[in-house]
């Protein structure tokens, strides 16, 4: 989505930046392991194919994506932006008919972040930044019956189950956006900072050739 193809979102532990070329090939690694593709209904992908889906992610208007980043490695201008990344989040505008209808999807690659809280950070900090850019008025996730630890993670943030798939073993819920909900995301996001993108990798490398 072409939206935030310049936007930067600073929350309290991450960085949330748009998914570029440069973020494939740690991507492409993520997505070999059997665990996530499980997690995510993934089928593994080639190399070239990963470079053409993270350009049809840029282009495409129902697509929207960030890479998440530990804001603290981000913060040391001599490590690569690569070597920063935990994962990504998405929303997906999965209905024609209706814009404001969106389903959500987060992904902690890398294990040694999970229980730790950034997931909770990063789903309240994308439902913000959908319902403020994007006009989103539902949220709904789709999640696998046996991933317990995503499915008690949107529950705490008070998304409902509506429907259990057996066939495909996944479970739906959902939450949609009021008054209470939107004075809950303002809250929970209070720290959160839009900046431009471009202008901070840049300010990124004046620190490292200084």
């Amino acid at each position: 989505m072409k939206i935030n193809e310049n936007t930067l979102l600073e929350g309290h532990r991450v960085v949330l930046v748009p998914y570029n070329a440069e973020h494939v090939p740690r991507y492409h690694e993520w997505m070999k392991s059997p665990e996530l593709q499980q997690l995510t209904a993934s089928e593994p992908l080639t190399l070239e194919q990963e470079y053409d889906m993270q350009k049809s992610w840029r282009e495409d208007d129902d697509k929207c994506t960030f890479i998440i980043l530990d804001k603290k490695q981000w913060a040391d201008s001599s490590v690569d932006q690569e070597q920063c990344m935990v994962g990504d989040v998405n929303i997906f505008l999965t209905d024609p008919t209706d814009p404001s209808l969106a389903e959500l999807e987060i992904m902690i690659a890398e294990p040694s972040y999970r229980g730790r809280g950034i997931g909770k950070e990063v789903t309240c900090m994308m439902m913000s930044y959908g319902v403020a850019k994007l006009g989103v008025k539902k949220f709904e996730v789709k999640i696998g019956l046996d991933n317990e630890v995503s499915i008690a993670m949107f529950k705490k943030l008070h998304f409902q189950e509506v429907s259990v798939c057996k066939v495909f073993k996944e479970v739906t819920l959902e939450m949609p956006v009021d008054e209470s909900v939107r004075m809950r995301l303002l809250d929970d996001t209070a720290d959160m900072k839009e900046r431009d993108y471009r202008q901070a990798c840049s300010d990124r490398q004046k620190l490292v050739s200084q």
